[in-house]
């Protein structure tokens, strides 16, 4: 059976995040950036907009425009998406989902599914539809593949260890394929916020939960002795390998985290996944924290999230509902299969954390329990 590398083995700013002490402020070098690394000094960073805000837009380009103040990025904020946007969203994925897996057979029967690039459609076409609601079929997809496009030319620009220069082909072809889709956008009526805001919103709310999905993919292939909850293996999915692993705020003032004292303009990290493995936040043995376990879920007492995978405050992903519905079917779908992996499962961390490779094969149907 192939296996998975597990992310208590990455090296990188993953490994230096994960070898951490696991309370308090700490330094992660001699001038920061700090990390919140206790659920409580998490959140209050997280929470409290006017003292820690994002460091930046999500295109690196150092535009400010927006900003309120020096250090400010003018970061914006969304509304949550609403119950019958969600269910929107969650009928064209089921939609889409079989017809990913449906033209894989046709196409290339032969071939194992690609995690990654199987779930880019069905989640695409999915939080378009829940995003804008009303558009035709044809728009639809049209905004799903340029939200695509752009995500892919961002990719580059994320991973570089400096932000590319202005003119570089990679920032024209990042730049290229933004102003398509905002170009896009712009031509749709009703648009509750800026062309801008509504691709950075759609780009945010596709990249994450094809990562995360092909994560859950990943772990459940490798357990296919256990039908799991599905909602329970999808919030084991997300304290183990939350895409979003570590976001950034930057202090606006001279704040005191903890025991530190911090300047204006300090970066403060928080990392949903150093704080999966917190055991106040997880039930189960503490030395097992490291183990994928939905049924540790079982334990009322303990709440799933509380490791912040969706962030908290003002900025919280306001796709939260749609990216835990989208999981939840497709981690149904999975306890209706037999799922096996077709090759080892590496950790990318050129954008978030992704699993690269993610093979898998389709034996058949599970007998229903």
């Amino acid at each position: 059976m192939m296996h998975m590398d597990s992310v208590e083995s990455a090296d990188g700013r993953l490994g230096a995040v994960l070898s951490a002490p696991r309370s308090g402020a700490v330094p992660l070098g001699r001038h920061g950036p700090w990390l919140a690394a206790s659920p409580a000094l998490a959140r209050s960073v997280l929470t409290d907009p006017g003292s820690y805000d994002f460091p930046g837009d999500v295109s690196r380009s150092g535009d400010l425009s927006g900003s309120t103040g020096d250090t400010r990025s003018g970061h914006l904020t969304f509304a949550a998406l609403t119950p019958a946007q969600v269910s929107t969203g969650t009928t064209v994925f089921d939609d889409e989902w079989r017809a990913a897996l449906a033209d894989h057979v046709r196409s290339a029967p032969a071939e194992a599914y690609d995690a990654m690039v199987l779930l880019r459609r069905p989640v695409a076409r999915s939080t378009v539809a829940a995003v804008l609601p009303g558009l035709s079929v044809a728009r639809r997809d049209d905004l799903a593949d340029r939200s695509l496009a752009w995500i892919d030319s961002l990719a580059p620009v994320i991973a570089a260890a400096r932000p590319p220069r202005r003119w570089s082909r990679v920032r024209r072809s990042e730049r290229d394929a933004r102003f398509a889709l905002e170009d896009a956008l712009a031509a749709t009526n009703d648009l509750a916020a800026t062309p801008a805001e509504v691709a950075t919103m759609l780009a945010a709310g596709i990249q994450v939960p094809i990562a995360a999905g092909a994560w859950l993919l990943a772990f459940l292939a490798v357990h296919p002795t256990s039908v799991a909850d599905p909602v329970h293996a999808v919030w084991e999915t997300l304290r183990l390998t939350p895409p979003t692993w570590v976001t950034a705020r930057v202090t606006t003032r001279e704040v005191a985290l903890g025991a530190e004292s911090l300047p204006a303009g300090a970066v403060v990290l928080v990392s949903p996944l150093l704080l999966g493995r917190c055991p106040d936040l997880v039930p189960g043995d503490p030395d097992g924290l490291a183990d994928f376990d939905p049924q540790r879920w079982r334990d009322p007492t303990k709440r799933p999230g509380a490791w912040l995978p969706f962030g908290a405050g003002p900025h919280a992903c306001p796709g939260r509902n749609l990216g835990l519905a989208q999981l939840t079917r497709l981690a149904a779908w999975v306890n209706a299969h037999q799922i096996t992996l077709s090759e080892h499962v590496s950790i990318d961390q050129s954008r978030g954390i992704a699993p690269q490779p993610c093979r898998f094969t389709v034996a058949g149907r599970r007998e229903a329990p």
